[in-house]
């Protein structure tokens, strides 16, 4: 856990937790477009869902395991609410109005419910594993492990509730061979470069709470 005075405390709060809410929402919104790419099946979600594994262990490293479980859950329920009321109004990619809020949207919403399900345990599980592995002295150690692992959970829960058996046919019949390409791509991904990503900011982070600390203290 990073020393963070209270101004950057709340700094670092806020934008974390908006970071979260714009991820899973964007992840919920993108994941019901799928594509092709030699005969095989994913969907435009696998490429913003490996961000939220970015900011998850950026949360633990800076705030702690407690604290970063809280704001795990105080993000969901408004991250939720705006997937849902993004993929109603901007359904199948094109402006669609207000109007389909009248009525509940099964398909949006299993999509919610399997993010809310998904995110909570993926999450949960990805921040035991980072806090357990933070002490290694290889800093790339505790965000490999927590996103390898955390993703796995994720995904399969993801795909399993949202898209089995779903009303729409080509999800229903492609959801497996999905997941399993979607988890790939997110893990490889998260390796080549949001894990680079990781290092710099982090060590962005340590540099400048240091510069901090030095202009703050007074000289003798």
């Amino acid at each position: 856990m990073l020393s963070l005075s209270t101004v950057q405390f709340r700094r670092a709060l806020f934008w974390l937790a908006l970071a979260h809410i714009i991820i899973i929402a964007a992840s919920n919104y993108l994941v019901q477009f799928p594509f092709e790419v030699f005969g095989l099946h994913n969907t435009w979600g696998a490429f913003t869902f490996p961000f939220i594994f970015l900011a998850t262990d950026l949360t633990v490293r800076i705030f702690g395991k407690q604290l970063a479980r809280r704001i795990i859950f105080v993000v969901m329920f408004p991250a939720l609410i705006v997937s849902y009321l993004v993929s109603i109004i901007f359904a199948d990619g094109q402006f669609a109005g207000v109007s389909g809020l009248l009525a509940v949207n099964i398909f949006v919403a299993r999509i919610a419910l399997a993010s809310f399900t998904a995110y909570a345990l993926g999450q949960l599980l990805d921040i035991g594993v980072f806090d357990k592995l933070r002490q290694v002295k290889a800093w790339w150690v505790a965000p490999a492990a927590s996103t390898l692992i955390g993703n796995a959970l994720d995904t399969l829960i993801f795909f399993a509730i949202a898209f089995y058996a779903s009303s729409d046919v080509y999800m229903a019949e492609h959801w497996l061979e999905i997941a399993m390409m979607d988890y790939s791509f997110k893990v490889s991904v998260s390796f080549l470069f949001f894990l680079p990503i990781y290092g710099l900011i982090l060590g962005s982070l340590q540099k400048h709470l240091l510069k901090t600390k030095l202009d703050s203290t007074p000289l003798s």
